[in-house]
């Protein structure tokens, strides 16, 4: 693989019901959301039994308004019974933009890692995605503003918190991020049937992965973006996997070989 300007280089040791995105359930979601210092309006929780005793102690640690509540308040505010007794009410999270999430690698003297979700529609795939992508160390998830969910409550709870730590870009047009990054030094990979098997691609150099829709998968103008279109063998009678085991699948191999060092 040819180099790609500029060079990077880098340390190897190294719901069902409705609520407002601002509402964020689960006992690991908000606890995550307390650890990474987001701005949370006030707790309801309801009971003090087992783990709810550690958000209640974190909370009250970090000066955070603290709300005893009966069950039947939280199944309203979280428009569910899936919220293990904690509902927290938060700041929207903010966006960050492409150049940011460039610069996080840049600022840490890694090689680039990021996923771009191009049509990823189902909350708990794109939840998912981003608590994969953070897991791998991963310095961005690019997502559009069409044909993607927002960054609901769902999503954050499919996280399991790593919303609040992973940078999130929203775009208008997923094709031409695909060119910004290549221009940036970035290679760019679709994952797809059809293309060359994953491990037989070099993954050791700054590297973007686009993951497409549920259905459709990922663009054909986008994908003939790319420089590489990878896919993961089959050897079962279904044909596919789910989009967010996918991503862990390549994201887990790309981190592997970037933090590998070269003979």
């Amino acid at each position: 693989m040819e180099n790609r300007k500029p060079t990077w280089k880098a340390d190897n040791k190294r719901d069902g019901g409705r609520r407002p995105d601002n509402v964020i359930i689960g006992r690991n979601a908000v606890n995550e959301l307390i650890r990474a210092a987001v701005p949370i309006e006030k707790i309801y929780v309801s009971g003090k039994e087992g783990s709810v005793r550690t958000v209640v102690s974190l909370a009250k640690e970090n000066g955070i308004t603290l709300i005893q509540s009966k069950t039947e308040t939280l199944d309203r505010l979280a428009g569910s019974t899936g919220h293990q007794g904690v509902v927290a009410v938060c700041g929207e999270k903010e966006y960050s933009s492409v150049d940011d999430i460039i610069g996080s690698a840049r600022e840490k003297n890694e090689l680039p890692l990021i996923v771009i979700c191009d049509g990823v529609e189902d909350p708990h795939n794109l939840g998912a995605i981003i608590r994969s992508a953070e897991c791998c160390g991963a310095h961005g998830v690019i997502i559009p503003e069409r044909r993607s969910c927002g960054l609901t409550a769902t999503v954050s709870k499919a996280s399991a918190g790593a919303l609040a730590h992973m940078k999130i870009a929203k775009v208008v047009n997923i094709g031409q991020t695909v060119e910004k990054l290549k221009e940036s030094g970035i290679w760019t990979f679709a994952a797809e049937a059809g293309g060359t098997d994953y491990y037989e691609l070099d993954w050791s150099v700054p590297c973007a992965i686009v993951m497409g829709g549920e259905d459709s998968g990922v663009s054909r103008l986008v994908r003939e973006r790319c420089d590489f279109t990878a896919s993961i063998p089959m050897y079962g009678k279904v044909n596919s996997l789910n989009v967010s085991t996918a991503a862990a699948v390549l994201l887990s191999h790309a981190a592997r070989m970037q933090r590998t060092p070269k003979k």
